[in-house]
């Protein structure tokens, strides 16, 4: 009997192909026949050796060479921790913004998309009406649904690059556009001095001073240390940025450096002669213990600041003046002073498009003015009163 044995993706196998067409060959040494394989005509029903390979390769072309997968439905619960597991082992990103994107999935889409909905019943269509329903619920700004929205479309898109669904439904969806309108509050050179001096004591007064004439973020001025202050090639080193109190990269992820003015050199240098925390890897801002300083807190002096300094009405107006707003006071000033490939550096942007919004703020008090003197330099000379009596 011919018989085939063969290994492919659903394992090992045997069958039978049918009786063999054999021939005398000789005889034992007892005397008993022996018998061989034979090709050339055959009766029906025999197979010859040529007539079991060919049985054996139609066997193999059918044979599956892989084991067959079984189907996994995913679900939009794990799609969420699968990509979040993404960005913050893959793509480095830091715990704060982990964070943040964790308490988003766990605050607005797991309660209206499910965690055990399955994510290939999720459509192009149910993402449309989650977009809709924010809008016209009224509650969120339409640059938080933009953001909840960018982060969905990424939770499906790395859904699709493991195959658990043949296509990203948020791909065709309705996008959120969001301008940006280029107001923000800066402080004047006087209103700065104003709160220096009602500042509780001499470091928040340094702190003020050196978000204002440097542009370094709240996390840069708390992760500062003294070996950054470079007093002799004045400058400032942003190496570090503190966030709920975690130390890690800064926002940009680059380490970057900014001029240090004058003013700064000056409120650094009297703050590094205090009796302790002036070592070379120790806190330049530092609460009484060494540490990093309380940042709910500082904002809170700041503002006690600006009330005690006069400038309470800042703190009263529907655009009120928050701490941030001393990085856009460095960024306003640095554009009229420094190309803005070099203010983008100094502030850590990452598009310059960012550090275009200081251009637009400029007050231009001179602009009719200088536009009417080119007017003036293409004119035509006036006519001489005799032409205007004729």
């Amino acid at each position: 009997m011919w018989v085939a044995l063969w290994r492919d993706g659903t394992g090992r196998h045997k069958k039978t192909l049918g009786p063999a067409w054999v021939k005398p060959h000789g005889k034992t040494a007892k005397g008993a026949p022996k018998w061989r394989a034979a090709d050339g005509p055959t009766p029906e029903g025999l197979l010859t050796p040529r007539d079991a390979e060919q049985a054996l390769r139609e066997l193999l072309v059918r044979a599956p060479a892989e084991p067959p997968v079984a189907r996994v439905e995913h679900t939009f619960g794990e799609a969420c921790e699968e990509w979040l597991r993404y960005v913050e082992h893959d793509r480095d990103r830091r715990p704060s913004t982990v964070r943040d994107y964790r308490n988003t999935v766990k605050r607005y889409l797991l309660p209206h998309f499910g965690a055990d909905t399955p994510i290939e019943r999720i459509t192009t269509e149910d993402v449309d009406a989650y977009r809709e329903a924010l809008l016209d619920e009224g509650r969120l700004s339409r640059r938080t649904i933009q953001k909840i929205l960018v982060l969905l479309h990424g939770i499906l898109k790395r859904a699709k690059r493991k195959k658990w669904i043949a296509s990203n439904p948020a791909e065709d969806a309705e996008r959120i556009t969001v301008k940006r309108s280029g107001d923000f509050n800066v402080l004047s050179p006087s209103e700065i001095e104003a709160v220096v001096r009602a500042a509780a004591d001499e470091q928040d007064a340094a702190i003020f001073v050196t978000a204002a004439y440097t542009g370094l973020r709240m996390g840069e001025l708390r992760a500062l240390r003294w070996a950054d202050v470079d007093f002799a090639g004045e400058r400032i080193l942003v190496r570090k940025g503190v966030t709920r109190w975690i130390e890690g990269a800064p926002k940009s992820g680059r380490v970057r450096s900014v001029p240090l003015v004058e003013q700064v050199a000056r409120a650094l240098d009297g703050l590094s002669r205090r009796d302790r925390f002036v070592g070379p890897d120790e806190l330049v801002f530092c609460n009484e213990l060494g540490g990093f300083v309380d940042d709910s807190r500082l904002r809170k002096r700041f503002y006690r600041a600006l009330q005690d300094g006069g400038l309470g009405r800042l703190r009263e107006k529907d655009d009120r003046v928050v701490f941030h707003d001393l990085r856009h006071t460095f960024g306003t000033i640095a554009v009229q002073a420094f190309p803005l490939s070099d203010v983008k550096a100094f502030m850590g942007h990452e598009n310059i498009d960012t550090t275009m919004i200081y251009v637009h703020h400029i007050p231009q008090s001179d602009a009719a003015a200088r536009l009417s003197a080119l007017l003036h330099a293409d004119a035509p000379p006036p006519s001489s009163p005799v032409h205007a009596a004729r």
